[in-house]
């Protein structure tokens, strides 16, 4: 897995340990101070580390909180249920409840908003969730076509659109669903939403 701290410098060889507290350490602010009022100095005392050692790895508290929701959604995995239905739910309903987790809550939220005022954080958003998770999508296209669920798509542009429309289609959904209307994905709301996203609402 590729680092998701900016291109490596020379010198002191990066500490897992370090950048494992630094994440965890920036979660626990978010919650505890919120957005406005993380500081780098706060998180670094937290972790236990110097503040150079932050700004050696991260060049502000933009890319710094991107990086530790980022790490949260790394746990999502697809689970194996035995049909395209129940692994899509299986997954959407992990999803859900990372959301529901205040540090994900605020700190994607507020990210979402700087970023539409900087270009790089943006990009930094696709690299480090949206690209990433998008493994998911990959992973379960690949399961269901070998359990002839779904047909083969061997032209790689449109398998590449279709991978980018569903991460959307499911993404857009539970984000909108839990953050912007504040409600429950909860099973019912989950089964519904992948029954409309295999068979459309003509069924």
């Amino acid at each position: 897995m590729q680092s998701r701290s900016p291109a490596s410098r020379t010198g002191r060889p990066r500490s897992a340990t370090a950048d494992a507290a630094i994440l965890a350490a920036t979660r626990e602010a978010l919650v505890e101070l919120g957005w406005s009022k993380l500081t780098l100095g706060d998180v670094a005392t937290r972790a236990g580390v110097a503040k150079t050692t932050l700004y050696r790895r991260w060049a502000g508290k933009n890319e710094l909180v991107v990086d530790a929701v980022a790490e949260l959604f790394d746990a999502l995995e697809l689970p194996d249920r035995g049909s395209l239905a129940a692994d899509i739910e299986g997954v959407v309903l992990q999803f859900a409840t990372i959301l529901a987790l205040p540090e994900a809550r605020s700190g994607l939220m507020a990210v979402v908003a700087e970023a539409t005022r900087d270009e790089a954080l943006r990009e930094r958003i696709r690299e480090s969730v949206v690209d990433r998770q998008k493994r998911l999508v990959l992973e379960g296209r690949a399961r269901a076509q070998a359990r002839g669920e779904l047909p083969a798509e061997p032209d790689p542009v449109s398998s590449a659109r279709t991978v980018d429309l569903i991460f959307d289609m499911v993404a857009g959904a539970v984000v909108h669903r839990t953050l912007v209307s504040a409600e429950p994905a909860d099973e019912e709301w989950v089964r519904g939403f992948t029954r409309v996203l295999l068979h459309g609402l003509g069924d």
